[in-house]
C-alpha cells in the first residue's frame, strides 16, 4: 500500500507546503540493503566516569569498520555523526545525570538524517543503591524523549546491560549494536532493550548471520510472514515456510522464491503440533529458530462480538503458540542456542477499540514471554516477542481513511512502517549472535505515541 502523502511530502512542491503550513513530515528512512556500510558516516563514543562498558563498545563497533570519534577529539563545529553512543553505566546519582548533558546538548544538531542515538546503562534491578537505580531508570526518559525530539528519522535506544552479561562482552552485545546502528532498525526507536548473559555466537559473516540455521515461519504466505521468510533467507537461514492449506498457492510462490520448503497445516487442529514436530525431525533433526507470525482479527465491540470470534482469535494468535511449543520443547527439537519469536501488537500494550479478542491475545503473548524466557534461559534457548505498530498491509488498507491517517501519522516518524521493518527486527532476534537477548518485547512502532 502506497502512503501518497508521504510521497507528496518528499517532492519539491510538497516540502514548500509542509513547512508553510507546520503539516506532518515523514523523513525518508535509511534501511538496510546488502552490502551497506554499518553506518554512513563516523560515530562519537562518549562514556560517563566510570562507565564499564565503552571500551568493549568500542573493540566491537572498530572490528565492525566504524570510524570512531572520541568526544574530546570533537572540536570541529561543523562535523556531522552517524550516530551518538553513550556508555551511562558509570552514572550512580542523580547529580550524575549532568554528564547526559553535557555529551548530548553540542551534539543534538549534529547528527546525519535517520541518525542513531544509543545510550548504554545498568539495569535498575542490578545497582547497587537506590540513587544508582533511580538515576539509571531516568535514562528511559532521556531516550524516549530524544526519539521524540531529534526528527529527520532519527532513532533513540536505551540498551541495559546487565552485569552478568559482562563476560560475553563485546560478543553479547556486538549483535545489537550492529542491529540499533543499520537501516535495519528505521522503524524502531525509543526502546529499552536488555542484554544478559545468554549464549551468543558471532556469525562468520555477518552479511549472513543465519547460515547453516533452520528457521519456521508460521503465517508466511502473505503480509509480514512473507518478508520475514525473504529477510531470513537473504540471512542464510533455511526457511520452512507455513500457512493454512486456503493459502497454498501464495505460500509455495513465497518458498519456491527463497528456495526454502512449504508446510500446509492449520495451527488450530488438534493433532497440529504433533505433525508439525514429525515434519521438522524427519526432514530437518531440529529448528534452530521458530517465529509464531501467524495472527487473525475478527473484530468487533465486545457486547456484539460472538463467542466463535473471541475463540478464533484466542486460538490462533497465542493458544496455538503455546501447544507447538510445548510439543517442540518436549521433543527436544530446539536446541540450546535456539530462539523463539512471537509477534505480538502495540494493542497488547494500549488496547485497541473493537478488538478486545486480539488485544487479549497479544498481551498473551508478552506474557508469554515474561514468564517463559526465564525457564528457556536455563535451556540455553532465548524467547523475544515483537509489537508491530502502523505497518503497511492489505489488513491496513481497509481502515477507513481517517482512523488510517491517524495510524500513519501518530508516531515520531509520521509514517506507517514496512513488513520488511518487522522482519528485520525479528531477523536479529534470531541472529545466534543475538542469544544473550531474551525476555525483550521490541515495538517497531516508529515511537507510536499510543503505548509508548
Amino acid at each position: 500500500m502506497t502512503d501518497r502523502y508521504a510521497s507528496f511530502v518528499q517532492s519539491g512542491a510538497g516540502r514548500a507546503l509542509v513547512k508553510r503550513l507546520g503539516l506532518p513530515d515523514p523523513p525518508r528512512l535509511r534501511r538496510h540493503t546488502p552490502g551497506d556500510p554499518l553506518v554512513p558516516g563516523p560515530v562519537l563514543l562518549g562514556a560517563s566516569t566510570g562507565g564499564r562498558l565503552a571500551e568493549p563498545v568500542g573493540k566491537a563497533l572498530t572490528a565492525a569498520g566504524v570510524e570512531l570519534v572520541d568526544p574530546a577529539a570533537a572540536t570541529d563545529a561543523t562535523a556531522r555523526f552517524a550516530a551518538l553512543v553513550y556508555d551511562a553505566s558509570g552514572i550512580t546519582d542523580s547529580t550524575g545525570l549532568r554528564q547526559l548533558y553535557d555529551f548530548f546538548h553540542p551534539q543534538a544538531r549534529a547528527l546525519l538524517p535517520s541518525g542513531r542515538v544509543i545510550v548504554l546503562g545498568t539495569p535498575p534491578a542490578e545497582c547497587g543503591s537506590p540513587r544508582e537505580a533511580t538515576a539509571q531508570r531516568a535514562l528511559e526518559g532521556l531516550t524516549r524523549s530524544i526519539g521524540k525530539e531529534f526528527g529527520r528519522g532519527v532513532t533513540a535506544q536505551l540498551v541495559y546491560v546487565t552485569r552478568d552479561g559482562d563476560a560475553g562482552t563485546p560478543v553479547s552485545l556486538e549483535s545489537t549494536l550492529r542491529f540499533l546502528l543499520s537501516g535495519r532498525s528505521a522503524y524502531v526507536s525509543g526502546q529499552v532493550i536488555r542484554v544478559g548473559a545468554g549464549t551468543a555466537a558471532a556469525p562468520a559473516d555477518w552479511d549472513r548471520p543465519l547460515d547453516g540455521q533452520v528457521v519456521l515461519v508460521t503465517g508466511a504466505a502473505r503480509g509480514i510472514g512473507a518478508a520475514l521468510a525473504r529477510v531470513l533467507a537473504r540471512d542464510g537461514a533455511s526457511v520452512v515456510a507455513l500457512d493454512i492449506p486456503a493459502a497454498g498457492d501464495e505460500l509455495a510462490a513465497v518458498a519456491n522464491e527463497i528456495g526454502g520448503s512449504a508446510v500446509q497445516l492449520d495451527l488450530t487442529a488438534p493433532d497440529a503440533p504433533t505433525r508439525l514436530a514429525e515434519h521438522l525431525a524427519s526432514r530437518h533433526g531440529r529448528v534452530d529458530v521458530v517465529v509464531h507470525n501467524a495472527g487473525i482479527t475478527r473484530d468487533k465491540t465486545l457486547g456484539r462480538m460472538d463467542a466463535d470470534r473471541w475463540d478464533s482469535v484466542i486460538d490462533v494468535n497465542l493458544s496455538s503458540q503455546e501447544r507447538i511449543n510445548d510439543v517442540l520443547l518436549e521433543r527436544g527439537l530446539i536446541p540450546a542456542g535456539g530462539r523463539i519469536v512471537s509477534v505480538s501488537s502495540i494493542a497488547g500494550i494500549a488496547g485497541n477499540r473493537g478488538q478486545t479478542n486480539y488485544a487479549t491475545s497479544k498481551a498473551g503473548v508478552i506474557g508469554l514471554v515474561d514468564s517463559l524466557s526465564p525457564v528457556l534461559r536455563e535451556r540455553g534457548i532465548s524467547l523475544n516477542a515483537v509489537a508491530p505498530g502502523f505497518i503497511e498491509t492489505r489488513l491496513t488498507a481497509r481502515i477507513p481513511l481517517m482512523i488510517r491517517e491517524a495510524g500513519r501519522r501518530m508516531n515520531s516518524m509520521a509514517q506507517g512502517g514496512l513488513p520488511v521493518d518487522v522482519a528485520e527486527t525479528i531477523g536479529w532476534l534470531s541472529w545466534p549472535a543475538s542469544g544473550a537477548v531474551s525476555g525483550n518485547v521490541v515495538r517497531v512502532c516508529g515511537q507510536s505515541l499510543l503505548g509508548a
